[in-house]
């Protein structure tokens, strides 16, 4: 079992022994610290998965102590917990970057619900988002794609408004980064993102985290839960996967994006908020509409501003610099010598479909990285089963003992039948010039087959 490093910063010992205890059933690799001094120590020295921290610390802030920790790894996690919290205080966390903000006294339940969501987050040994920096960014995104480049661009006027903002596209393709790209171009940027993914909590959980609860609304709610709409004060709430959302919370929805205001569950008034939503899907919402799995009213107003990322096999220039990028960053992390990918694997990765889009692309990169022994990245270090020598295989072709010549041939018969004879589209999709492709097609006319030379 992978057992997950967890960091518990809590000075009082018998609240850190009961954390240790209950928590130790979940199978994490916990490390206590009684003070932020020790907790900066060892945050240092280890690669924690999440940290939970007390705001109150014999030796620092606990808001301090999360700047410090943000300014070594921004990635990680940190959980703050407190007994004298108010919404104030929440959102202050939330600025500083805090994923989740806890009042004492709390069940153990609700934090053991707070660290699954966010280790849900952030897989074993994350790190950041694919990237690059997008113009008069720190977000990173890389990109050389006319198409993106004009999305990125309307994300940047986007982001000066109000208005809410519908993401479409298909998984892995990098909905979450757009959305935190907007939310930094934005005049609130100084503001918290709160990100709340509707597919990975329980129906009877996302009312609770979205809107927040009273003590004693209901069974078990034994003290206030501020909700995520409003730590996201002043801010930007991403409603990530909001098309899984059920029809009672989507009535809900409507209903803050049209007055400006929030009601927690058991609350007797409501609460005015400040807030700018972004939504994102994988699936076709309108489709989703139309079959009456989504509220048309809400879709009409989710979608003021709608922006649809294309899949990464519709920017295959995007392949080989994206693949760079990845190669030369998986080596520095993990302090392997770099290699260069040789033709034959680049070539390859440029006629795969990528159906899991960039982040399909990184894990296959950051495997063949660790894995690699050779001088440089080959066919055989794609491999879908480790140690295998055969290489991997693309539309059913077997590429072992191809000699470079079989290979160009195939791939560029492949490119041509994946692009209905386009010539530009497939030359653009092998990153060569339709003069090169022309030149080939000449070189291999006998052996092609004779749909591909249409």
């Amino acid at each position: 079992m992978n057992r997950r490093p967890i960091l518990i910063v809590e000075d009082e010992p018998d609240l850190g022994k009961t954390l240790l205890d209950g928590l130790s059933q979940n199978g994490y690799s916990l490390h206590l610290a009684e003070t932020a001094e020790k907790a900066l120590k060892l945050f240092k020295q280890k690669a924690f998965d999440l940290v939970v921290s007390d705001i109150r610390l014999p030796d620092m802030d606990g808001l301090q102590l999360l700047e410090h920790m943000k300014d070594h790894s921004v990635s990680t996690p940190v959980i703050l917990m407190t007994g004298y919290g108010s919404v104030q205080n929440a959102v202050e966390a939330m600025k500083r970057g805090a994923y989740d903000y806890l009042l004492k006294p709390f069940p153990l339940e609700v934090l053991e619900g707070g660290i699954e969501s966010a280790l849900r987050r952030r897989p074993p040994n994350q790190t950041a988002d694919p990237g690059g920096q997008a113009p008069g960014s720190s977000i990173p995104i890389i990109t050389q794609d006319r198409g993106m480049k004009e999305i990125l661009h309307l994300c940047g006027k986007v982001a000066q408004s109000k208005a809410t903002v519908l993401i479409q596209g298909e998984s892995g393709t990098g909905k979450e980064l757009l959305a935190r790209y907007i939310h930094e171009q934005s005049q609130r940027n100084q503001g918290p993102f709160v990100a709340v993914n509707c597919a990975s909590l329980p129906e009877t959980l996302l009312e609770s985290e979205l809107f927040g609860h009273e003590k004693g609304a209901f069974t078990g709610a034994i003290a206030r839960k501020i909700g995520k709409f409003e730590l996201a004060q002043r801010g930007t709430l991403l409603l990530d996967e909001i098309s899984e959302m059920n029809p009672f919370l989507q009535a809900k929805i409507l209903r803050v994006l049209q007055e400006n205001e929030v009601d927690r569950i058991g609350g007797s008034r409501p609460i005015p908020i400040d807030i700018r939503v972004i939504a994102t899907t994988n699936r076709d919402l309108e489709a989703w509409v139309e079959k009456g799995q989504f509220r048309e009213d809400l879709y009409y107003r989710l979608q003021v501003i709608q922006i649809v990322l294309p899949p990464l096999r519709e920017r295959p220039g995007d392949t080989e610099l994206l693949t760079n990028h990845f190669i030369k960053k998986f080596a520095e992390e993990n302090k392997r010598p770099f290699r260069p990918l040789s033709g034959e694997a680049m070539a390859w990765l440029r006629s795969q479909e990528w159906r899991g889009n960039v982040r399909e692309l990184k894990n296959v990169l950051e495997r063949a990285v660790l894995l690699s022994s050779q001088s440089a990245l080959d066919l055989a270090d794609f491999s879908a089963s480790p140690g295998s020598a055969r290489e991997p295989e693309g539309g059913g072709t077997d590429f072992s003992s191809l000699c470079l010549r079989d290979m160009e041939e195939r791939l560029i018969s492949r490119a041509l039948e994946k692009t209905q004879g386009n010539r530009t589209h497939a030359a653009r999709m092998l990153g060569i010039s339709i003069r090169t492709l022309r030149n080939k097609l000449n070189e291999y006319k006998r052996s092609l087959p004779a749909e591909g030379l249409s």
